[in-house]
């Protein structure tokens, strides 16, 4: 277990009295937990800058006085920044090694699309950006060479900080906005920029890590997670109480009138919705409940299955670039788990599949990616929209987002992989996972056998025998293979009431097929996407 490091440095605050200590010696400013007081260190003395704001209080497991291990070292949660941009809010942990040589090292533990990203501050390499104006022209997608290696931009925000608290590292920004870019790379890598310090551009690389890696320990109780309707959120539609219950929720729909209200820049805030089109989903709900929780393993061959809670519904369609094309819908569960984050459980036409949002990228090579040793091949590209959001999500969902996706799969034998790449303005979310047998969610969920029949939705997974990687070319652990793409033919009466049946009467692939029919065009069900992730949120 971590212990604290040793307290090196204690001095009385300049404006109240209140003593502020410091863990490093190398720590240059604190923030008195009493008055607020952004300090710096002057020699032996301390000096007031300024008063930081009061927190938004987001709830999140993480505190002040937490430790954990990393590769065999202790560390203890000292400070915290909370910044806010257009998307919401994100917290960055200041942490300190003990080295064991009554040294420490300074660190950030971040958070990244409902997961965390541990990285160490560097020199600004001389193949990087040098100011300001040249991080202004990084754009998300853009792939760039930085530190004698390949990164892709990930996303490019303008953010500011909100409030500090405890000791860091440096003297805090107060006032006034800055860019920050994130990088990632096919290692895995997370590489942060920004110009928080008007001096000079920061650099920080790290990658990702889960709570539970970590073997954390003082981490706030779990009960903090369960509301917080004490703050009194009433709905600004209809007036309905509003009770988030996720530390990280940035959007939530009314369970009375289904607007979707935005919580991104705290629940004081003024808070913004939009309503949502009732016609056709009145009384519908989604196949797995709200609130379930599902035990699944949720990663490569020997992960262990955990609780997965149910939060989040969405319902997605493609824009056909063909308006004689028919439109496809999927559907997505977001899924929550204590220290290891988010996950999806995506239904489609072609079966079942869960995906987890990826910390690095793919490498490309025309129309096929590797990643972490499995090949894939791209399948789709499209625009996609959101068309229905019913529960709780960890970034802002707006009306009608629209994403760019890109789909690709596996061949031979990682044929159940899934990739999928999400543009969506200035940033870029790579997800990754792998088909699901329908009777495992069920069994999952424990729905009861009348709800199960309406899951199966499975199509067979054949090997092509066209592989451009021909017998004998073992080039990794996993090759790569074709999903078989189902044929779907004109939709008669039967084939709609079988469509009914499968979706409820109420759902969009029911409306469609029977609009179809009634124009004496095809009835048929939109195929082809196996569904798109959209994770929002960001590292910074």
């Amino acid at each position: 277990m971590a212990t604290s490091p040793q307290r090196l440095y204690r001095a009385a605050c300049p404006n109240c009295g209140a003593p502020v200590e410091f863990a490093s010696a190398a720590s240059a400013s604190a923030v008195c937990s009493f008055c607020r007081s952004t300090l710096v260190r002057d020699g032996e003395a301390l000096r007031r800058i300024g008063t930081s704001a009061e927190l938004f209080d987001d709830h999140s497991p993480l505190q002040l006085g937490a430790s954990g291990t990393r590769q065999g070292l202790a560390f203890t949660v000292v400070g915290r920044l909370q910044y806010g941009y257009d998307g919401g809010t994100w917290n960055e942990w200041h942490v300190l090694f003990d080295t064991g040589d009554d040294s420490t090292r300074s660190a950030w533990l971040s958070e990244d699309n409902g997961a965390y990203v541990l990285a160490f501050d560097a020199p600004l390499p001389a193949d990087a950006p040098q100011d300001a104006a040249g991080l202004a022209l990084m754009r998300a997608g853009q792939a760039v060479a930085i530190d004698g290696r390949g990164w892709q931009v990930a996303s490019s925000a303008r953010a500011r900080l909100i409030a500090a608290q405890g000791e860091l590292p440096f003297a805090p920004r107060l006032a006034g906005e800055f860019t920050v870019v994130d990088l990632r790379n096919a290692a895995g890598e997370v590489a942060t920029l920004d110009d928080s310090d008007a001096q000079r551009l920061h650099w920080s690389v790290g990658r990702s890590v889960a709570l539970s890696e970590l073997r954390m320990a003082g981490l706030k109780d779990g009960q903090a997670e369960k509301t917080l309707a004490s703050r009194g959120i009433e709905c600004p539609s209809c007036g309905n109480a509003l009770a988030p219950t996720l530390a990280s929720t940035k959007s939530l729909a009314c369970g009375q009138c289904s607007a979707v209200v935005d919580i991104s820049q705290g629940l004081g805030a003024d808070l913004a919705f939009y309503a949502q089109n009732n016609s056709g989903h009145a009384g519908q709900e989604p196949q797995i409940p709200l609130g379930s929780t599902g035990t699944l393993a949720l990663g490569p061959a020997g992960t262990a299955p955990l609780p997965w809670q149910v939060v989040g519904y969405q319902e997605r369609c493609d824009i056909p670039e063909d308006a004689e094309e028919d439109t496809s819908f999927w559907r997505e569960y977001l899924l929550y788990h204590r220290t290891e984050g988010f996950a999806f459980l995506v239904d489609s036409n072609e079966g079942w599949s869960w995906v987890k949002p990826i910390t690095g990228v793919p490498t490309l090579r025309g129309d096929t990616a590797q990643w972490q040793g499995a090949s894939y091949r791209k399948r789709y590209s499209y625009a996609a929209k959101v068309t229905w959001v019913q529960g709780e999500f960890y970034w802002r969902v707006q009306q009608g987002e629209r994403a760019l996706v890109t789909d690709f799969e596996g061949t031979g034998a990682g044929a159940s992989l899934r990739l999928s790449r999400e543009q969506t303005g200035s940033e870029v979310t790579w997800s990754a996972g792998s088909t699901l047998p329908a009777a495992s969610v069920a069994a999952a969920f424990a729905l009861p056998a009348d709800a199960r029949a309406a899951l199966e939705r499975d199509v067979p997974v054949l090997s092509t025998a066209k592989s451009s990687l021909g017998a004998g070319k073992a080039l990794t652990l996993f090759f790569v293979a074709v999903l078989l793409v189902v044929l779907l033919s004109e939709c008669s009466d039967d084939d709609c009431d079988e469509v009914r049946q499968t979706f409820g009467s109420a759902s969009t692939e029911y409306q469609q097929c029977t609009a179809r029919r009634a124009s004496g065009g095809s009835g048929r069900v939109g195929g082809g996407s196996y569904g798109g992730w959209s994770s929002g949120g960001s590292h910074k």
